[in-house]
């Protein structure tokens, strides 16, 4: 295979390690794509006002170049949680619309584990600085880089066998719900009374799964959740956030939503509320749960207590919802569906992918059975 990564410039020291360790083990090409924040606030702060709705088409040719052909993704992220503090939430939201529409064919492709992927985290100095604020400043990346590490087991005496072990455990749990095939989960606490409906046919995903290439795949590290696919039109309730959302370098904190029969009715938040309204915008399935991922509080991030500001490692620290697209393979049988026919079945579509965190110490999940 081929490997195409994708990172902020900070983490090139990493991308050299990968590239060389693919090189190892049979890759034919390794090619990285860098993101720099700076350029990236630069256009926020000085390109015209009409421009946002633009989008560079050729990096998503590429990716769909690489898809077609069976080769392989990797994903560094480490952006500065505040990188966008203060810039108009509608620039924001038109950006992310116009990108999520563009990416839609490569999202779809990726969603459905049609190829192997992987997305990791590259602990950067301004990064570090938000988590770990109190903290003299030469001492935050590398309190970050220690706190990253135990989260996918590096810390073990022998960590391939500890994170196998991990891996095998979230396969036996997704084997547990997916022989139960509940019809809905019910979450109730401070804030929360949320009754998400399942689809018939259901598949729970954990650890090490299959790709449509034959390559097992974990996607994301690290990882605690097991997930599946809501129903689109069965979610009523209100669920209250636990832990903040960091959004394209803006945080949304203390927020609430209410779903009727699948959809967002209501939507409130002391912070953030217009930049979240605006994913509500991307289109009409970004109004409707495409994820649910059940997080023990006994995950090695949550009884951490760092709040990382990043949703790939928040994410596994506390059980999860996510408006927008749902993973094609979490019902079975649909990889191949066209959109109308995958939402007959209870599946969602959408640009956007948008999850935050629900579960604590303090909520309670049930399954419900058909009786």
């Amino acid at each position: 295979q081929r490997l195409i990564i994708r990172a902020p410039l900070e983490a090139a020291p990493l991308v050299r390690r990968v590239a060389a360790h693919a090189y190892d083990n049979g890759g034919r090409l390794v090619e990285a794509l860098y993101t720099d924040p700076d350029l990236l606030l630069a256009r926020y702060n000085h390109a015209p006002t009409d421009s946002f709705a633009e989008v560079s088409e050729w990096p998503i040719r590429a990716g769909l170049e690489y898809a077609e052909n069976g080769h392989a993704f990797l994903s560094i992220g480490g952006i500065d949680p505040d990188l966008l503090k203060g810039v108009p939430a509608e620039r924001v939201a038109t950006v992310r619309r116009a990108e999520g529409m563009a990416g839609m064919p490569l999202s779809r492709l990726i969603s459905a584990d049609a190829i192997n992927w992987c997305v990791v985290g590259y602990p950067t100095q301004a990064w570090a600085a938000r988590v770990f604020p109190d903290l003299p400043p030469a001492e935050q990346q590398q309190r970050l880089w220690q706190a990253s590490l135990r989260t996918v087991r590096l810390d073990a005496p022998d960590p391939l066998a500890a994170w196998q072990a991990h891996s095998n455990a979230l396969t036996a749990r997704t084997k547990m719900l997916n022989d139960k095939q509940y019809v809905a989960l019910h979450f109730t606490g401070p804030g929360t009374d949320l009754t998400v409906g399942l689809p018939a046919n259901h598949n729970w995903i954990g650890g090490a799964a299959p790709t449509g290439i034959g390559i097992s795949n974990i996607a994301n590290m690290p990882t605690e959740e097991v997930f599946t696919a809501p129903h689109r039109r069965r979610v009523d309730g209100t669920v209250r956030a636990t832990m903040p959302l960091s959004l394209s370098g803006n945080l949304v904190e203390d927020f609430s939503l209410t779903f009727k029969e699948g959809r967002v009715v209501d939507l409130q938040a002391e912070k953030g509320e217009a930049l979240l309204r605006s994913q509500l915008e991307v289109d009409e399935g970004a109004t409707r749960l495409g994820e649910v991922a059940l997080v023990p509080h006994s995950s090695p991030i949550a009884q951490s207590g760092i709040l990382y500001y990043n949703t790939l490692f928040d994410e596994n620290a506390a059980s999860h919802i996510a408006l927008g697209r749902a993973y094609r393979n979490c019902i079975v049988g649909c990889e191949d569906l066209e959109d109308e026919e995958f939402a007959a079945v209870g599946g969602n579509t959408s640009a956007t992918h948008l999850d935050f965190m629900i579960g604590s110490a303090e909520i309670d999940v049930d399954g419900l059975t058909g009786d």
